[in-house]
């Protein structure tokens, strides 16, 4: 006897409010292998694909700013072979994005601490947003070497030597001055995190930036995502009330 299986309805984004700004935590990544009895790095490199299909997604259905959580300031406390073989990753990723993402009108950026990473990463992180930077798409930021209490450090180190310098006033600092001073700096919040894997964490990201995000966490790892999630995700936000503090 067959059984059939109730088709999942198709959701569908018509007429709802997107958000202007998404974050993703890719979690999952190194369970995802594990459960299937592979190296945690065969995790990496299909959760690198979902990564793609999910970018050009938000490129197309029409997200103006895009952040995806690729590698902490904490990550390197990892395995040494599984950070070597991230590494390689990365380095695969950002030669083939030079023309994989050519005929898409998308803008890389990078945002953390760039001098972590060896000059050959370096050097194709800089490639990379020289040639996207006058495209007037979406404006994905990979946050690479990111740690959200690194980045308010810094932006506060910045601020002092001003202060110190004589070019600003103490009386000069307020939040926008403070955000002025992040990777972020001229772009919106976040409206949306998502956070796949099931972890209610935030995990040291964007901690200034999410002070009024809305969160949706997502009990599927990061290599399993679908466009479909996405979907669902959009649609928990869109029914979502924001009073930012209000009524």
């Amino acid at each position: 006897m067959a059984i059939f299986k109730k088709k999942k309805p198709e959701l569908s984004l018509e007429g709802i409010v997107l958000p202007k700004h998404i974050g993703i935590i890719m979690d999952g990544n190194g369970r995802w292998a594990k459960k299937r009895g592979l190296p945690r790095k065969a995790g990496h490199r299909e959760g690198a694909q979902v990564f793609r299909k999910i970018t050009r997604y938000c490129s197309e259905i029409g997200i103006k700013y895009l952040t995806v959580y690729a590698f902490s300031t904490e990550n390197w406390k990892r395995p040494e072979d599984e950070v070597g073989a991230l590494m390689g990753l990365f380095k695969s990723y950002l030669e083939e994005a030079l023309s994989d993402f050519k005929d898409d009108d998308i803008v890389v950026r990078f945002i953390g601490d760039k001098s972590g990473f060896s000059p050959e990463l370096q050097a194709l992180m800089t490639e990379n947003e020289e040639s996207s930077k006058n495209r007037d798409g979406m404006v994905l930021n990979i946050a690479m070497n990111y740690g959200s209490r690194d980045e308010i450090v810094r932006a506060v180190k910045s601020i002092s030597a001003k202060v110190k310098s004589g070019e600003l006033d103490e009386s000069d600092i307020d939040e926008k001055l403070v955000s002025d001073n992040l990777y972020t700096a001229g772009q919106p919040d976040p409206d949306l995190i998502i956070r796949p894997s099931g972890e209610y964490r935030i995990s040291n990201f964007m901690l200034w930036q999410a002070a009024y995000t809305e969160f949706v966490i997502m009990n599927k790892l990061w290599p399993d995502f679908q466009k479909s999630d996405l979907d669902e995700a959009l649609l928990i936000y869109a029914q979502r009330s924001r009073r930012y503090g209000g009524i």
